[in-house]
């Protein structure tokens, strides 16, 4: 059964009700779990539905059942209704998935960040491959529902320049130091967005071509020319504020 995050819940308190680890529950619910780009900590997301492990259903289940056949064994008549089923507010309903079948030239990576834009992982563990660079044309597959994100994040920005300039990027483009584009892990290509130095004002837009940082603790690799308007080039690392506009 899942387990609606609550205002104030830490880690150490979901892992311990949910009888599980932390790295168990953030393999499971990846879109529930944020990490904090000031100081790098993990945290889960205030609302989210998070899914338990096999064993942890049994085991609630079970505790569910003994509660349930105590009240009736105490209960005078010995038919006491049985406790209300808890209300779950939207923990990923099956309504919400969508088939898919494969086309000619289709990878499960580019299916899921380029165009459904859902995590990975989920994509295959709820299709049961095995192997990912093996899927065929005609195979049909399951879509979860696509990640909510937020409309403006704060991000730790690193950049990138001479040394990679001419170079293929991810999408296989060649990568342009002095060109308005940014690296990151998830994004799908094409995703537009608007940075902001809050320390300068300074504002410049963006497109999404390539794949990083692959620094821990960096969220986007800026190509050089926009450092230099960001005025991040001398400082090598910087906080900016990243606006999605489509």
């Amino acid at each position: 059964m899942p387990y609606e995050v609550q205002k104030g819940d830490t880690i150490a308190k979901v892992t311990s009700l949910m009888r599980t680890d932390w790295q168990t529950l953030k393999r499971l619910n990846p879109e529930a779990v944020g990490r904090s780009a000031r100081n790098g900590n993990w945290f889960l997301r205030e609302g989210a539905v998070l899914e338990g492990s096999p064993s942890f259903e049994a085991s609630l289940r079970k505790s569910l059942e003994a509660a349930a056949a105590e009240t009736q064994a105490r209960s005078p008549s010995g038919c006491a209704e049985p406790p209300p089923a808890p209300v779950e507010k939207d923990p990923d309903p099956a309504s919400r998935w969508t088939s898919y079948t494969v086309q000619p030239g289709d990878t499960l990576w580019g299916l899921a960040v380029k165009r459904f834009r859902v995590d990975l992982n989920k994509l295959v563990e709820a299709n049961g491959i095995r192997d990912p660079e093996r899927i065929h044309p005609g195979q049909v597959i399951r879509i979860p529902p696509a990640r909510e994100l937020p409309e403006e994040v704060e991000v730790v920005a690193s950049w990138y320049g001479r040394r990679y300039h001419g170079r293929p990027m991810a999408n296989g483009e060649f990568y342009n130091m002095y060109a308005n584009t940014i690296a990151h892990r998830d994004l799908p290509f094409g995703t537009r967005v608007e940075l902001l130095n809050p320390e300068t004002g300074e504002r410049v837009r963006a497109v999404v071509k390539d794949r990083g940082p692959f620094v821990e603790g960096r969220d986007v690799d800026l190509s050089y020319g926009l450092a230099r308007r960001l005025s991040l080039v001398e400082k090598g690392v910087g906080t900016l504020r990243m606006k999605l506009l489509g």
